[in-house]
């Protein structure tokens, strides 16, 4: 249960969210309403449409953290968030705790210790909302390392309002997305950011079978050698054999080195791939 100061701080903000539908103060006056339930120190909202590139609607970052978790993250880190996963995935709406998404591996993965370990966290979680057209929205709240993780309490106080936020998520939405997508910053993506995705995709395609590509990927999302066994169905030795022929045949010898060649891959140059000149 919420204390009687806190109700009051989340339903006078709340009242100031609800007038501010469609209007670019929105997002802020719901972080507000957010902060009177519970204390976090940053709040980042992200929208997701199938394998396009996020569009970041909202951060309370300062600039070193910006450049961090929203434009190192849309370089093509994001491909590898359990969170993008779990939009690509058609993840049942509601509020998650990273961990509880995250691959069995994830805080051991290339992506974590290259990455994710940067951004100082102590935790994240998301509300994760489903709006028309495949397009989802990610509310994260995070709390960096010399706080503490949101207690169980703090998660049932959220969970409580997270019917609330989703309905006004959504008509916030409506009210604004043509407004967004008419200022050129939507969905529309660039030919780096198309770049990112097709390298993904791609990704070792040239020397690699089809199913070594399917390990690379989940590899680099940070599976265990058991996870993408029951993921494709096949033993975990076929697995372990699947990582050395891969290894083998790109070189490396470690995960390491394959998350290594792939954000050097992130790095080539759009327009030379592509075959164009300035």
């Amino acid at each position: 249960m919420t204390t009687d100061s806190e109700g009051k701080n989340w339903d006078s903000q709340l009242a100031e969210a609800i007038l501010s539908l469609g209007e670019s103060k929105f997002w802020p006056m719901l972080e507000g309403a957010l902060k009177g339930l519970v204390n976090f120190d940053f709040v980042v909202i992200f929208g997701y449409r199938g394998d396009e590139v996020p569009v970041n609607l909202y951060n309370s970052f300062d600039p070193r953290r910006l450049d961090i978790h929203v434009i190192k993250y849309l370089d093509g880190p994001y491909l590898l968030d359990p969170f993008f996963q779990a939009c690509r995935a058609n993840n049942a709406p509601g509020l998650y705790r990273l961990k509880e998404i995250a691959p069995d591996r994830f805080y051991q993965s290339e992506y974590y210790r290259s990455y994710y370990k940067e951004t100082d966290l102590a935790e994240e979680i998301g509300f994760l909302f489903r709006l028309p057209e495949d397009t989802y929205i990610v509310l994260s709240l995070m709390r960096v390392r010399s706080s503490s993780v949101f207690s169980g309490k703090e998660m049932k106080q959220l969970r409580s309002v997270e019917k609330t936020v989703r309905a006004l998520t959504s008509q916030h939405w409506q009210y604004s997305e043509a407004m967004f997508s008419d200022s050129g910053t939507g969905f529309d993506q660039t030919i780096v950011q198309k770049r990112v995705n097709e390298v993904f995709k791609t990704f070792g395609t040239s020397i690699l079978t089809s199913r070594e590509c399917e390990v690379v990927g989940l590899v680099l999302r940070g599976y265990s050698s058991e996870a993408i066994a029951d993921i494709l169905g096949i033993a975990k030795g076929t697995v372990k054999t699947y990582r050395r022929s891969i290894y083998a045949k790109l070189g490396i010898s470690s995960q390491s080195e394959l998350f290594s060649m792939f954000i050097s891959a992130l790095q080539i140059s759009p327009l030379s791939a592509t075959g164009n000149s300035g």
